[in-house]
Formats: C-alpha cells, sequence, structure tokens
C-alpha cells in the first residue's frame, strides 16, 4: 500500500517526525511522510533514517495527503522543481521544511538564471520551483538566485506561507494565469532584481497577467527589489492585501544601465488599457520607495484602500488619480511623502490625514522608527510588533496598525 511502503523505519522515529512537521496550527499526522536531506539517496524510501536525496523526487512520489519533509541544507538546483500533480481539497500535498530547519533551494546554476540582455525565460524554466497544480500547502523554505524565486501558473486553493525569496533574477513570487484562491501569507521577498530587463519587471509579489477571485496576500514584506514590492499588472479579478510592507523598491542597487525600474510599494493594475479592478488593500505599509507608495498605475477600477500608511516615498503617498476611477480611500495617512495624494474626480476621499485637516509631518507620530517593522519576525511568523511605528499622537484612529 502507499502508506505502509513508505514507514520502513521505527515507529517511534515516523512519530518524530510527524511531530517536527506540524505547522502552527495544523494537525501533527496530516498523511505519510516522505523525507528529503541533502545526504540522502534518491533510491531509497524516503524515510526519517534513509531519506530521498532531491525534493523534486519527493514532489514526483507525493499523492494528496502526503507531506514533504525537506531536512536542512542547501539544495543546489541543475533543473528546476516542477509541481503538476494536485492534491484534493480534503487532503492536500504538504512541502515544508522539517521543524525549523533552515532550508535554502539555490537556482544559481539554472541556465534561465543567466537569461542575457534582451533575452526571455522559456514558461517552463520559470522558477526556482514552477508549479501548475492545486491544493497544496508550501512553506518555510527559502529561495535564492533562481530566474523567478516561486512561479505558479494556473493554480488554484493553495496556501503559500512562511518562504522567503530573495537575490532572484526575476520576481520572487509570481502568480498568474488562471488562479485563484490562494493565500500568501508572511513571505519575506527582497533584493530580486532582472538584469536581461534593466530592472523592468523584477517584483517582490506579482500577481499579474491572469484571473481568479480570492487571492489574499496577508503580512508579507517586500523590500529592495528591483522594480516594485508589489505588482498587479493585468490581473483582471480582485486581491485582498492586508497587514503587509513595502519599502525600499526601485533603487539601481545593481548598477544597470538604461535603468528601467519602476519602484513602487504597492502598484494596483496597469495594461494598455489597464482592466478596472476594485483591488482591496487594509493596514499596509509603505515608506522611502522611488516612486509611489500605493498607486492604481491607471486602473480606473473600484480600488478600496483603507487604514494605510504611506512615508518618505518620493513621489505620491497614495495615488489613484486613473481617468473614470471610483475608488474609496479612507483613513490612511501620508507622512513626509514627495506629496500625500493624488486622486481622481470620482475617487471618494473620506478621513485621511489630507481630509482632516492640521499639520501631518514626522513630528505628529509616535515614532518613525522603521527598524521595528524590519526585524527578524516572530516565532510563528507573524510580523514583528511595531505598535508605535508612524502612530499619531494624538489618537487619531488613521493609518496602518501593525
Amino acid at each position: 500500500m502507499h502508506i505502509t511502503g513508505r514507514f520502513t523505519g521505527t515507529v517511534l522515529s515516523a512519530v518524530l517526525a510527524a511531530v517536527a512537521l506540524a505547522a502552527p496550527g495544523e494537525a501533527s499526522a496530516a498523511g505519510p511522510t516522505i523525507v528529503v536531506a541533502v545526504n540522502g539517496d534518491d533510491t531509497g524510501p524516503g524515510t526519517l533514517e534513509r531519506p530521498l536525496r532531491t525534493i523534486q523526487k519527493a514532489v514526483d512520489e507525493a499523492l494528496p495527503g502526503d507531506v514533504i519533509a525537506v531536512r536542512g541544507g542547501t539544495y543546489t538546483l541543475t533543473d528546476n522543481i516542477t509541481i503538476t500533480t494536485s492534491g484534493e481539497a480534503a487532503r492536500p500535498i504538504a512541502l515544508r521544511a522539517y521543524g525549523s530547519e533552515r532550508v535554502v533551494v539555490d537556482g544559481e546554476r539554472l541556465p534561465a538564471s543567466h537569461t542575457p540582455v534582451g533575452g526571455s525565460i522559456p514558461r517552463a524554466e520559470r522558477g526556482t520551483i514552477h508549479q501548475e497544480a492545486s491544493h497544496w500547502r508550501v512553506s518555510g523554505l527559502e529561495l535564492v538566485n533562481g530566474p523567478y524565486g516561486y512561479y505558479c501558473d494556473g493554480c488554484d486553493s493553495n496556501v503559500f506561507s512562511r518562504l522567503v525569496t530573495h537575490d532572484n533574477y526575476e520576481s520572487g513570487f509570481q502568480l498568474q494565469g488562471s488562479s485563484s484562491g490562494n493565500q500568501i501569507l508572511d513571505l519575506d521577498s527582497y533584493n530580486n532584481r532582472d538584469p536581461r530587463k534593466n530592472g523592468e519587471s523584477a517584483d517582490g509579489l506579482a500577481i499579474k497577467e491572469g484571473s481568479g477571485t480570492g487571492n489574499v496576500v496577508r503580512g508579507a514584506r517586500l523590500w529592495n527589489n528591483v522594480d516594485d514590492g508589489f505588482d498587479a499588472w493585468k490581473f483582471t479579478s480582485p486581491v485582498l492585501i492586508e497587514k503587509s510592507v513595502a519599502y525600499g523598491n526601485g533603487v539601481n542597487r545593481w548598477n544597470f544601465p538604461d535603468f528601467a525600474g519602476d519602484g513602487n510599494g504597492f502598484k494596483l493594475g496597469g495594461g494598455s488599457p489597464a482592466p478596472a479592478v476594485a483591488h482591496t488593500l487594509r493596514d499596509v505599509l509603505a515608506f522611502r520607495n522611488v516612486a509611489a507608495g500605493i498607486t492604481d498605475n491607471g486602473n480606473p477600477g473600484a480600488l478600496t484602500v483603507t487604514r494605510g500608511t504611506t512615508f518618505r516615498n518620493q513621489k505620491t503617498g497614495f495615488d489613484a488619480d486613473a481617468t473614470g476611477s471610483r475608488s474609496t480611500l479612507a483613513s490612511n495617512l501620508s507622512i513626509a511623502d514627495g506629496r500625500a495624494a493624488a486622486l481622481g474626480a470620482a475617487t471618494v476621499s473620506q478621513g485621511n490625514s489630507w481630509d482632516i485637516g492640521g499639520s501631518w509631518s514626522e513630528s505628529s507620530v509616535l515614532s518613525t522608527d522603521t527598524g521595528a517593522i524590519t526585524a527578524p519576525r516572530a516565532a510563528d511568523g507573524s510580523l514583528p510588533a511595531a505598535p508605535t511605528l508612524l502612530v499619531p499622537k494624538d489618537g487619531t484612529a488613521i493609518g496602518a496598525r501593525l
């Protein structure tokens, strides 16, 4: 049988593996466990005592309900990890780090990581991990130096949690195509760049060029990426983003010639013409981005931005002035941006710092020390506490609370 064939080790080892695998809030025994380790052997059974060597071998063996546990270490790829088998709604497939061990998946040796200037990356080669499947639970992996970090196209009902994607040669995480019902939770994505495009398209997180309802981003930090923190270019269905942070995006740290990075914190659309999409942002913070903190990027849809804070963005804090825009901005705070807001004729603006009067400056808030939100995450993967960051001294209920 599928289950008993895996567990050739001791009962005790199996129990220990299941306990180490359990993600916060999940049952410890979700299904059979396939263990991968850097010193494993792909001809083995994939147990704790005799693990597999490659993540791809475990992915190829996995069936609905299985749990793939990856032991700590660096997994250097010569071909990207490709996921095409779906789990089931009641029996998702899990791919996660073993316990709290640090798992690094390195795509530096992938040919597509070094695509020349002006070149294109074949679809199948996009991503250190390339997924075209649904009902997966992926957590606790660090993806570096790949042609995209994590790339998911045509993916439904997945949960991606506590991933770290940095120093990739395209966007750190990209979801596109017909993809719905996905949750991207507690993502850290930074220092991603695209030398082949001189910085035109590598974002921290991109949900773009596709459609699908029910996609949620929560607890993300997106920083020092060459283009934008978050990009929703040509995605035609609403995305919910909450409790997330974007900062330091759009700086040419790599000395690219003919630099083309945009540098927005949260870019909520775009295209020629840009589709009208009603994205929702709640409790987000954007600071020290080269362009806007939050921008519709020409999206004429009914955006909703509530309790957001922008700080020291070089251009505009809140940009919602697309022709025909029917957006609603409420209870937001702009501090020391190039300008607080750019609003269209039909944009609804209620209770924001620029609406309620007064002088809103760095002296108006309890703290401008952004180091608090850039500190290491809590043990459960949640954002570090920053209870006073950019909070009005007078208690006015505007701006993000993180």
